[in-house]
């Protein structure tokens, strides 16, 4: 695939997708069962190749935030989006700027429900969140939004110049016992490739707290087809 250095036109594939990815790192810096960010617009973006091997992005561009789940404000953000080139996957390095970002904050939903869900004899199981109608309980959008902030962590890690990722669905939620006082969720999600339109599937261990965060302590690529035997990358 030829790569343009430059100014980009800010709604073609390059400068969407590099966009994304500073998406993926704003949502495991700053994302919880009731804040999570998409895209906006991208506004301007530039490319240029680095000496040190691979490819810079320069972005500006607005996000909208979502606090207590409910639709918020935009925030106008600035990053640095470096892809490197390495014979083996790297996964690119983000340098993030967002105006107002401490401005908003989901702190007393977080907290209610983290009360909620810390009791001894809380275990929360569901599939299919969103169902294939689009469908999903208002119960259940928090277990959603910390499955989509976990995805970010493996969808960060993952991407690349030929990449697009998104999280189309969490089809599995299992809430484990706790431990250190952290929500501990087991989690099968389902990832679309927006270039290659291919899904991967993954499990992984999530855990948060609101002091601590969202951490991804572990992932797994399953595949979805017999022949399959590695992920993607």
């Amino acid at each position: 695939m030829a790569n343009t250095t430059g100014d980009l036109e800010p709604t073609h594939y390059p400068a969407r997708r590099a966009a994304t990815v500073a998406l993926h790192y704003l949502n495991t810096r700053h994302g919880s069962p009731h804040m999570v960010f998409g895209l906006q617009q991208v506004h301007k973006a530039s490319a240029e190749d680095v000496a040190a091997g691979g490819r810079n992005y320069s972005l500006d561009f607005s996000v909208t935030a979502s606090p207590g789940g409910s639709p918020g404000p935009a925030l106008r953000c600035s990053a640095d989006v470096l892809f490197p080139r390495t014979e083996q996957h790297t996964p690119p390095d983000v340098q993030l700027r967002c105006e107002a970002l401490q401005e908003i904050n989901s702190t007393a939903e977080d907290e209610a429900f983290y009360q909620k869900y810390i009791a001894p004899d809380s275990a929360v199981s569901a599939q299919d969140l969103p169902d294939s109608y689009g469908n999903m309980s208002e119960e259940m959008q928090p277990f959603w939004r910390l499955g989509r902030v976990a995805a970010s962590f493996i969808m960060l890690r993952e991407s690349s110049e030929n990449t697009e990722l998104n999280m189309v669905q969490v089809a599995n939620v299992t809430q484990q016992e706790s431990s250190e006082k952290q929500l501990m969720l087991d989690y099968v999600v389902l990832l679309h490739d927006l270039p290659s339109q291919e899904i991967t599937q993954w499990k992984l261990l999530a855990s948060w707290s609101p002091d601590r965060g969202v951490r991804v302590l572990h992932t797994e690529w399953q595949p979805r087809c017999p022949h399959a035997t590695k992920p993607p990358n």
